[in-house]
């Protein structure tokens, strides 16, 4: 049965530009852009990062910047390349009446509310206009999703997330209207069938860079959030099975998950870095013999599997989500079933015979921070010259996209139990 969402009528949709117009827009149109971005609002961008939006919107700023375009970042106070009057801030405290409505959400949730509820009304009555060529939206909040239609400039939007329910709600309303959407691979464009059309895929990038080649080593490494779906308790159990020593590192972004779970596993075989600079990350990462990856969730893209690939590391990961599409076909890594330990102990020593240089390159092909730049530059110039049209949805869909939406039945195939395969999406 169609979900009752798809009953809403869909606007007009107009053609969408082939790759021959894009590429024609890229070339007449080289000046630099003017390009606003809203960034997330839950942590500052800075090192070291809360997780891996923060280092995307973040690293992705940076680079328009270098390539000379004129970019602003609308983002928390504190944040990295945020100009004064720029920060994504509330400024408002609800009165001692209204904290004691029992209807109302957390106060970390209206203040984010108020934040883009300002930020978008400030954008909406002129100021987008005099300042911007377009906006890039990476909020997870749906309000700037929602008031996008009424901003007189081209909005492009990145899902980075499976749906929500708040921004599924907005979607069902607008269809989109006004905004072209991107997600951060197909696992994630496929995930959000609210759309009529699927977004267009991005991968996300690292700086390869600052992820540079590492010479490996005995120890292997987890990274990222310790929190319960990223699941660090599981890649020391799969470490201890193999009888590898395992460095764990990130923030403690769940306290009592780490007191419950990390803390009394600790020991000689088994440290904490720490929250750690993107520098001294690399560093770790590129000097380990094997990463671990163990979402039980499904991840939508897997940014430290990037990280990793780019130092030549080899990977392990739960076959989950988009960390498909990061491993890609080159045999960069070892995907296991879902969730289970044993079968990732058993494919350490396989990732470990795995070439580094070759992990390296496949990174530098497919996930680099300036392949990705290039890309949305591509896409922005595009939706400047096809301009503002608030009745419009842009939710598009690319040979990419399709290319992999004819790989879903492969890629979704249930793999043999205790038995690891160097497969993944075809790279491109």
């Amino acid at each position: 049965m169609r979900s009752p969402l798809h009953a809403v009528p869909t606007p007009l949709l107009t053609p969408l530009p082939t790759p021959l117009t894009l590429g024609l827009a890229t070339r007449r149109t080289r000046r630099p852009l003017r390009i606003g971005v809203i960034g997330p609002w839950k942590y500052p961008l800075v090192q070291p990062f809360a997780g891996g939006l923060e280092s995307h919107v973040s690293e992705l700023t940076a680079r328009l910047r270098q390539l000379g375009h004129d970019v602003s970042l609308f983002a928390r106070e504190g944040s990295t390349g945020v100009a004064t009057g720029d920060e994504l801030e509330s400024g408002w405290i609800p009165s001692l009446a209204a904290t004691r409505d029992v209807s109302m959400p957390s106060m970390a949730a209206m203040l984010e509310h108020h934040a883009y509820q300002r930020l978008l009304l400030r954008l909406v009555h002129g100021e987008a206009e005099q300042r911007f060529d377009l906006i890039h939206i990476h909020a997870v909040h749906h309000l700037p999703v929602a008031m996008a239609p009424s901003l007189p400039v081209p909005v492009i939007a990145t899902l980075h997330t499976p749906p929500t329910a708040w921004l599924e709600s907005t979607l069902a309303v607008t269809r989109g209207a006004g905004v072209r959407f991107t997600a951060v691979s197909s696992h994630v464009s496929k995930a959000w069938s609210v759309l009529e059309q699927r977004p267009e895929v991005v991968l996300n990038g690292v700086d390869t860079d600052v992820w540079r080649a590492g010479p490996g080593g005995g120890r292997v490494v987890w990274s990222g959030r310790l929190v319960p779906e990223k699941a660090p308790h599981l890649a020391i159990r799969a470490a201890r099975l193999a009888g590898r020593p395992i460095t764990i590192a990130g923030p403690v972004s769940d306290p009592d998950y780490v007191r419950r779970e990390i803390a009394p596993l600790l020991g000689d075989d088994v440290t904490y870095a720490g929250h750690l600079g993107q520098q001294s990350l690399a560093a770790l990462v590129g000097s380990a013999a094997v990463v671990l990856a163990t979402p039980v969730w499904e991840e939508p893209f897997g940014l430290t599997v990037a990280e990793a690939l780019s130092c030549g590391t080899p990977v392990v990961a739960f076959d989950r989500g988009g960390i498909r599409e990061v491993i890609g076909s080159s045999g960069s890594g070892v995907l296991v079933p879902a969730d289970d330990v044993a079968a990732m102990a058993a494919a350490i020593p396989l990732a470990e015979r795995i070439d580094r240089e070759a992990v390296r390159r496949h990174a530098e092909r497919r996930l680099s921070l300036g392949r990705m730049v290039e890309r949305y530059v591509d896409l922005y110039r595009v939706a400047v010259r096809a301009g503002h049209d608030p009745e419009v949805s842009r939710g598009v869909v690319t040979g990419q996209a399709q290319a992999l939406e004819a790989l879903q039945p492969a890629l979704h195939r249930e793999p043999a139990p205790l038995l690891t395969k160097m497969v993944g999406v075809a790279d491109d």
